[in-house]
């Protein structure tokens, strides 16, 4: 039975609080100012919070700021006789689950109260989940310049603050923005991704706003778009800067008003949804050249953090590389191997066009060619242990080995890009920007 603790100095809507909720099977206390709530023993051990904002002896945004210092996993509803839009922002960002106005609707403080407690049952299953199963991929990195990216993700994690990662590609800006998730207020609701430079232009904004059945032709049965999906989670908006102009317009009326229309639909829309979005362009060079809404730009980007290339942080190479040679090994139950010392020096002087992710698919790659159980010098590829004669001389090294293993894959393939991107352990668009850039096709082949 849920242990309410209400926080009300009008006895006539504490009584009559308790006696909806225990009328509903709930256990209610009341106390009836801020001094009585400090002394009371459920102060720190309630299932759920209700607080009128404005005590004879104090704040009940205090009680809620002093609820969360004390860790406690249980959600907080504020009550107001004259609450403010000012207020009722202020108890959001400190962690309230709701805000109600009096006179209390019955319904409507009910229905709080019901949603507040199934979110947190729910925070405490993705807790227990995650104790069995592990939290997934790792952030490592060592480094004082990776350090300093993970200091102000943490920091920027225990705000609603939009934050844009600015990186190159494959340097683990989604990863990052899983992190920000799941160590924010958020972390209770899905993580959403997007990948805006995947999605059609005419799909754009079905994709991120849903439709409703018979909308458009193929329009089926009625689809809930990504922000309505994120709904009390985070929207990770990946390679925001390939938007097309009109589905930046439509973003940015969603960031200004918080509420959309499914394509189709005429019913308003409200979702809360945190976004982070990421970019390996220069957004600012996009803006100034009018291929950018600059509003857009400056919603998205309220808390900026830039995520260092492979190259800037060379200390991080070592540990990346045994963590995803552990990883690959358990994965596909192959007896453990190790990297020889001798192998290093290669590893980490490379220049690591590619990042992390490079990174990875050279190691997954050594792993599955080297027959025994170290990996050597002679496991890097050639095109990383070869000297450093120059840069064009390793560009052109690089580019040429990256063709061949680029065009050997879309043969082996039949030239199926979504396959040969599989096979590589790239993203489909990543791939199709390489092919370009190498200026492969299929009736060359070179």
């Amino acid at each position: 039975m849920p242990r309410i603790l209400v926080v009300d100095d009008e006895p006539n809507i504490g009584q009559s609080l308790r006696l909806i909720l225990e009328r509903e099977g709930y256990q209610v206390t009341v106390c009836r100012s801020a001094a009585e709530f400090y002394t009371h023993p459920l102060s720190r051990r309630a299932d759920l919070y209700l607080l009128d904002v404005r005590l004879p002896d104090g704040s009940g945004l205090d009680l809620l700021r002093f609820v969360r210092s004390a860790d406690s996993p249980a959600p907080a509803v504020m009550i107001s006789g004259h609450g403010t839009i000012a207020e009722a922002v202020e108890a959001t960002r400190a962690g309230a689950y709701d805000f109600l106005e009096k006179p209390l609707s019955r319904d409507r403080l009910l229905l709080a109260l019901k949603n507040a407690l199934e979110q947190s049952a729910l925070r405490r299953e993705n807790e227990r989940l995650r104790d069995l199963v592990g939290e997934g991929p790792r952030i490592i990195g060592p480094s004082p310049a990776f350090e300093r990216v993970l200091a102000q993700a943490d920091m920027v994690a225990r705000s609603d603050a939009r934050v844009l990662l600015m990186g190159e590609s494959g340097t683990g800006k989604e990863l990052l923005a899983a992190h920000i998730h799941r160590a924010s207020p958020f972390a209770a609701g899905p993580f959403v991704k997007m990948n805006c430079a995947a999605i059609p232009t005419e799909l754009l904004e079905s994709e991120m706003f849903g439709h409703e059945k018979g909308a458009f032709t193929g329009a089926a049965s009625t689809r809930r778009g990504k922000f309505e999906l994120a709904d009390g989670g985070t929207l990770f908006l990946d390679e925001v800067a390939d938007l097309h102009e009109t589905a930046q317009g439509k973003l940015l009326r969603v960031l200004q008003e918080g509420e959309f229309h499914r394509v189709g639909g005429e019913q308003p829309i409200h979702a809360s949804v945190r976004v982070i979005s990421a970019t390996n362009r220069d957004l600012p060079a996009l803006v100034a050249r009018k291929q950018f809404r600059e509003d857009l730009y400056y919603r998205l980007c309220v808390v900026p953090i830039r995520v260092p290339p492979l190259r800037e942080r060379p200390e991080d190479v070592r540990p990346l590389a045994g963590y995803f040679l552990g990883e690959f090994c358990a994965r596909n139950n192959f007896r453990p191997k190790t990297i020889e010392e001798g192998a290093f020096p290669a590893l980490v002087s490379y220049p690591w066009p590619g990042n992390v992710r490079e990174l990875r698919n050279v190691i997954e790659r050594m792993a599955i060619l080297t027959p025994g159980e170290t990996l050597s010098l002679d496991s890097v590829p050639l095109e990383i242990r070869l000297p450093a004669d120059g840069p064009s001389t390793l560009r052109e090294t690089r580019d040429t080995a990256e063709r061949e293993q680029i065009l050997r894959a879309l043969e082996d393939a039949d030239w199926n890009v979504s396959a040969a991107a599989r096979a590589l352990g790239l993203e489909r668009t990543t791939l199709h920007k390489r092919i370009r850039a190498l200026g492969l096709s299929r009736v060359s082949g070179t």
